[in-house]
């Protein structure tokens, strides 16, 4: 071992200390400067050196080697002359051509390290099984995966014979021949059936100096052909679905160049496969910029856009979408729309709205579920009166099912195939209402259409038209339907001919008219036209014999809406529902079926009683209590008086209970908020 002195503690000094203390070449008895603080002097104190700042007391017979580093030709000098005959010096020029070629030793083996860690890490992380041998059939490399394809561990087989692990491996017989083998089977001495590749190693003098294996297991080779088998048939299925789609369909990559189009990219635009496939998206534009283009700069879809293509110049709709792998950009994906077609399209439409405006009567009598006689008697009344031209007034609470009954009427009567128009009479504003129901002319006022309008009555000639909150109509229209009624016409808004019409009125209200008649608020003569067949629906509470048969019924419904299978309803659930009163009539238990329905578990098959919620129990109002609200006859008071008197009760305790909410309290009386504030204020409440 060669003794060396190193002689200046700068970067130099410090270097070639780094240096040769990783060779066991050398031994560094000693660095010297002057100054104690140096790098250098620091660096050899770490490292248990002695460190003298004089160099001359490091001098002695014993050393091979002095390194000086100080640059200083003095120094250099006095050192020639005073160290020993065998001892060598060298000069600082030769030591940083050393600390250079050191460092690049050093770089060199991290690099070629690197290099291998890394060849380590991409043969372990493939799927496929390796195995290297050199030329003597020694194994040389053994990755992760052929472990676990092997079931063998890498520690017991490298540096093994590969006959000792495999005795009927075909590598020798690869680089006897050399030639590869591809595909073929192989059993392990454990009796592991392996599917196996084999390549002879041949260097750049041709000279074969092993052989390489990849291999799977024959489960895992069997699995992935039928993954390969599979993913060749939803190709194909694919490619068949986008060549046989109506949508014309074009796809570019990443450059913009035409991948894909389907014939009815051909029809729409004019342009051929030959014209499209590998040319720039552009190709097929007469007016307008690529939207391919856009897209691939932005990585953002459009909709909607407006262009003319092809030679055709044909007018179309644009929808494009980028194409994202893996968080990178492959292409986009254009679906062109003919302008032409979706024109012919929405025409269609249109002409399908007005055919189903002719059909709005949906129900008929089956539709209407209860075997109590509360309902039999309206539903008989309802079949005998569709049997006449008569008009219909049907009064119950909110939710009872009187439009329902106003569809059964048309569907059974012989209007049956003529228009049944619907009209809601609170929901229309005052101001509109008029010109909705009798139409009016052009000009009739700012704003109207050219030509004129047809009201719901004359759109429903020679059908039925079904006025629903028949109370809510002001004034003047309850005047002019009087007039309807009466002289079987119309005249617009505007206009001064009569037009007659044949039109079958059925009205409906959850209002006591003749209290509205006696408030003044609802003619009498309008209520004597409209009470000529009157018919009664009895709320919910009046029938409870027919809940299960209604909740069975709109179970049914319900699953057709929400694509749920519930099978029925349990008897502990019908139980608690029967000790409700219902305010809100059929709507509101329709509303609480649906409700459990939602929240009902996949797995679950019938609404149970845990389904139904517990405040319809709450709600309940005891018989007792309903008893003492009963109206009786007050003497000195008039009838009107009395039927204000309890009415006052009624809101009163609606408002309590619904904590001063009026759109609860309005609905829970079956009535609307605006009729909930006129009664108010004209109770003084």
């Amino acid at each position: 071992m060669q003794k060396v002195m190193i002689v200046g503690g700068g970067v130099g000094g410090t270097t070639v200390l780094k240096l040769l203390s990783e060779s066991d070449f050398f031994s560094i008895v000693c660095m010297a400067d002057t100054n104690e603080w140096a790098e250098g002097m620091l660096a050899a104190k770490e490292r248990r050196i002695p460190a003298v700042t004089s160099w001359r007391k490091g001098l002695n017979e014993l050393l091979d080697i002095i390194v000086d580093t100080t640059g200083d030709p003095i120094v250099h000098k006095e050192i020639k002359n005073e160290m020993g005959d065998h001892t060598i010096l060298i000069p600082g020029s030769v030591a940083h051509i050393m600390s250079m070629l050191f460092e690049e030793k050093n770089r060199l083996i991290n690099k070629l390290e690197n290099a291998s860690a890394k060849m380590d890490l991409i043969l372990n992380s493939t799927s496929e099984g390796m195995v290297v041998i050199d030329h003597d059939g020694m194994i040389v490399l053994f990755n992760d995966s052929a472990e676990r394809a092997a079931n063998i561990k890498r520690k017991d087989v490298m540096g093994r014979h590969i006959k000792d692990i495999v005795p009927s491996t075909g590598l020798m017989r690869v680089m006897e021949t050399n030639r590869k083998e591809v595909n073929q089977g192989i059993i392990l001495s454990n009796g592991l059936e392996l599917i196996a590749t084999r390549i002879p190693l041949v260097n750049a003098d041709e000279e074969i100096i092993g052989a390489f294996s990849m291999f799977k297991n024959k489960t895992d080779a069997v699995h992935l052909a039928e993954q390969i088998t599979d993913l060749k048939e939803i190709q194909t299925m694919l490619q068949a679905i986008i060549q046989s789609s109506d949508e014309a369909i074009s796809v570019v990559d990443e450059q913009g160049r035409g991948l894909l189009i389907n014939p009815a990219y051909t029809r729409i635009t004019g342009l051929t496969k030959s014209q499209v496939i590998g040319k720039p998206a552009s190709i097929d534009i007469y007016e307008g910029e690529s939207m391919h283009m856009k897209v691939l700069q932005t990585k953002k879809p459009v909709r909607g856009v407006n262009m003319r293509v092809g030679p055709k110049h044909k007018e179309v709709i644009v929808n494009v979408a980028p194409i994202i792998v893996d968080g990178h950009l492959k292409g986009s994906v254009g679906v062109i729309h003919d302008v032409s077609e979706i024109q012919a399209l929405t025409h269609e439409l249109n002409r399908a709205r007005q055919i189903i405006r002719t059909l709005q009567a949906k129900y008929s009598f089956d539709d209407i579920i209860g075997a109590s006689r509360e309902m039999k008697l309206p539903v008989e009344q309802a079949k005998l009166s569709a049997t006449t031209p008569a008009t219909v007034l049907l009064m119950g609470e909110s939710g009872t099912g009187k439009e329902l009954f106003a569809h059964a009427i048309h569907n059974a009567s012989d209007r049956k195939f003529n228009k049944f128009v619907r009209v809601n009479c609170a929901a229309i504003s005052e101001a509109l209402l008029e010109s909705e129901l009798f139409g009016y002319e052009e000009g009739a006022f700012t704003g109207a259409n050219r030509g004129g309008k047809v009201g719901f009555f004359e759109e429903a000639n020679q059908g039925s038209i079904f006025l629903d909150e028949i109370g809510e109509l002001p004034a003047n229209i309850q005047a002019k339907l009087l007039r309807v009624l009466q002289e079987r016409e119309i005249i617009r808004v505007g206009g001064t001919k009569p037009i007659a019409i044949n039109v079958r009125v059925i009205a409906a209200t959850n209002i006591n008219l003749e209290k509205a008649i006696s408030n003044g608020s609802f003619r009498e003569d309008l209520y004597f036209r409209l009470n000529r067949m009157p018919i009664f629906i009895a709320p919910l509470r009046k029938r409870k014999e027919d809940l299960r048969e209604l909740a069975e019924h709109l179970i049914l419904k319900i699953n057709q809406e929400y694509g749920r299978s519930i099978e029925g309803i349990s008897a502990a659930a019908i139980h608690k529902m029967q000790n409700y009163d219902w305010p809100g009539n059929v709507r509101e238990l329709e509303n609480i079926l649906g409700r459990a329905i939602i929240f009902m578990k996949l797995n679950e098959t019938f609404i149970d009683i845990q389904h139904i919620p517990d405040f319809i129990e709450t709600k309940s109002l005891p018989q007792d209590k309903e008893a003492t609200m009963s109206p009786a006859y007050v003497s000195g008071k008039t009838l009107s008086e009395i039927i204000d008197q309890y009415e006052t009760k009624i809101i009163e305790q609606a408002i309590h209970t619904f904590k001063g909410n009026k759109t609860l309290t309005a609905k829970a009386l079956g009535i609307s908020v605006r009729n909930l504030y006129y009664k108010m204020e004209k109770l003084q409440l």
